[in-house]
C-alpha cells in the first residue's frame, strides 16, 4: 500500500492510496471460486459451474464489492500509519479500478485539531460562598404556602399579587379592533402578562369600578396591524380575589410526605432540598464560568463533521421539546434551519474538545466515588432513592452518561486548582433568584 497525504485547507486532509493489484485480483478470484460452488446455473451441475462463467455473470459486482471493502480497510490502515485522527467519516473517490493494475482511490476527511490548552492560570473565577439562613428557610416556607394557597374573594381594593376578573373593550382612534374585547377575563396583577401599562390602573381598583388604561402596542407585537398603535381600554372590575395561605400545621406537613405531620421534620426536609438545589446551582455556575474562561483563552478550529453532528442533535432536541409542548403533535412543526443552532453547537463542540484534551493530558480517570455521589444526588429527589440507584447501576448506557459527567466535573475541578479563584460571600436569594 502506498499513501500520500495532502492538506487541502484547515483541518481537511486528502489521502491518495494505492493498493497492490495482486491483493485485489486474488480476493476477486477467491470470491468467484466460492460463488462457483454455490451458484445454480442452467446447464451445469451444482458446484461444477466454471469460474469463467461465474466471472462473466458476477465479475463486475464482485470486484465492486472487493474494492469497497479494500478502500475501507486500507483507509484505516493508512490513518494509523500516518498518525491521523479522523473526525467523522471519509468521502471515498475511486480513481482507478482495472484488472491487473493497482487499485487507486482518494479519501477526503477532517481531522481533530491539535490542541494545547493555554491560559488556564489567567482565568479569574469568583466562587460564591453561601449559607442558608433561617430567614431563607422562612421565605421558602412562605413560597410553599403560596403554591398551595386558594383564591378568595375580597371586598378591598386590588393590589399586586391579587387576581382580578375583568371585562374590557379596546379602541384605537375611537374604533373597536379585533381581539381587543373580553369578558370574565382573570388577570393576576404583577405578572406582567398583558401589554405594558395595561394593568397599572387596576392596582387600587375595587369590584364594580370602571377604569381606563391607555397603552401603546410594542413595535414587535405579533399582530401586524397593531404594532406601535396607541389604544385605550375601558375596563370593568367584576371581582377581586386575594390568596388565602394555608396554616403551617400537621395537614400542611402531610402534603409534603411528612406522615406524622411534624413541622420541624418538614423544615428539615425543606432545608435539605434547598441545600441540594443550591449545591447544584453553584456547581453549574462554577462550571459555566470555567467554560467561559477556557473558551476566552483558547480559540480552536472545529471540524465541520462534528459541528454538523451537534447541530443535528440540537435540532432533534428542539423538535422533541416542541412535540412535548404540543402534546406529541408534530404536524405543525416548523423546519428549523441549521444556522439557528450553529453558534451553540460550535461552543459545545469546542468545550468538549478542550475538556477532552485536559482529561487526556492530565490522565484524569473516572472517580468511582464521584460517580456514586452523582447517582445518589440524582436519586435523592425521588420517592425511593434505592430503586433509582439500582436502575442506574444496572443500565450501562445511563452509567456511562454519569461517568462522562463525572469526568467533565473532574476536569473542571482540575481547572479550578490552576485558575485564580476568589471566594465571595453571597446571599441565598442572590444566587437562586438570579438563576431563576
Amino acid at each position: 500500500m502506498q499513501v500520500s497525504v495532502e492538506t487541502t485547507q484547515g483541518l481537511e486532509r486528502r489521502l491518495t492510496i494505492s493498493v497492490p493489484a495482486d491483493s485485489i485480483d486474488s480476493a476477486v478470484k477467491s470470491r468467484l471460486q466460492q460463488l462457483a460452488k454455490t451458484q445454480r446455473i442452467n446447464g451445469f451441475r451444482p458446484g461444477k459451474v466454471p469460474v469463467a462463467v461465474i466471472k462473466k455473470r458476477f465479475g463486475q459486482a464482485v470486484r465492486q464489492e472487493v474494492a469497497g471493502e479494500a478502500m475501507q480497510r486500507n483507509f484505516y490502515e493508512a490513518v494509523v500509519q500516518e498518525k491521523l485522527n479522523p473526525a467523522g467519516m471519509p468521502r471515498f473517490e475511486l480513481k482507478k479500478d482495472v484488472d491487473g493494475e493497482d487499485l487507486e482511490f482518494v479519501a477526503s476527511f477532517e481531522i481533530y485539531p491539535e490542541l494545547e490548552v493555554q491560559g488556564i492560570d489567567k482565568i479569574k473565577i469568583e466562587k460564591p460562598v453561601v449559607e442558608i439562613s433561617d430567614k431563607d428557610l422562612d421565605n421558602m416556607m412562605d413560597t410553599l404556602r403560596k403554591q398551595h394557597a386558594d383564591w378568595k374573594e375580597v371586598k378591598r381594593k386590588a393590589k399586586k399579587d391579587d387576581r382580578v376578573t375583568i371585562n374590557f373593550v379596546g379602541t384605537i382612534d375611537g374604533e373597536e379592533f379585533d381581539g381587543g374585547k373580553a369578558e370574565d377575563f382573570p388577570l393576576e396583577l404583577g405578572k406582567d402578562r398583558m401589554i405594558p401599562g395595561f394593568e397599572k390602573p387596576l392596582v387600587g381598583a375595587k369590584k364594580g369600578e370602571e377604569v381606563i388604561s391607555e397603552v401603546t402596542f410594542p413595535e414587535d407585537y405579533h399582530a401586524e396591524n397593531l404594532k406601535g398603535k396607541e389604544a385605550k381600554f375601558t375596563i370593568t372590575v367584576t371581582k377581586v380575589e386575594g390568596l388565602e395561605l394555608p396554616k403551617v400545621d400537621e395537614e400542611f406537613a402531610k402534603l409534603f410526605g411528612i406522615q406524622d405531620g411534624d413541622i420541624e421534620a418538614l423544615k428539615t426536609e425543606v432545608r435539605k432540598n434547598m441545600q441540594r438545589e443550591l449545591d447544584q446551582t453553584l456547581k453549574a455556575k462554577l462550571k459555566e464560568d470555567v467554560i467561559a474562561g477556557l473558551l476566552e483563552q483558547n480559540s480552536i478550529d472545529v471540524p465541520k463533521a462534528l459541528l454538523d453532528q451537534e447541530v443535528e442533535a440540537l435540532r432533534e432536541q428542539a423538535k422533541q421539546r416542541f412535540q412535548q409542548q404540543s402534546g406529541g403533535n408534530s404536524a405543525n412543526m416548523p423546519e428549523l434551519p441549521a444556522d439557528l443552532f450553529e453558534e451553540n453547537a460550535k461552543r459545545r463542540v469546542s468545550i468538549g474538545l478542550i475538556l477532552g484534551e485536559i482529561i487526556k493530558t492530565n490522565e484524569i480517570k473516572v472517580d468511582d466515588a464521584k460517580v456514586e455521589q452523582l447517582i445518589e444526588t440524582t436519586a435523592s429527589a425521588y420517592e425511593d432513592p434505592s430503586e433509582v440507584i439500582e436502575y442506574y447501576k444496572t443500565n450501562n448506557e445511563l452509567l456511562q452518561q454519569i461517568q462522562n459527567v463525572a469526568l467533565e466535573e473532574q476536569a473542571v475541578e482540575w481547572v479550578l486548582t490552576q485558575a485564580k479563584v476568589k471566594d465571595v460571600n453571597k446571599a441565598f436569594d442572590d444566587i437562586m433568584n438570579k438563576q431563576q
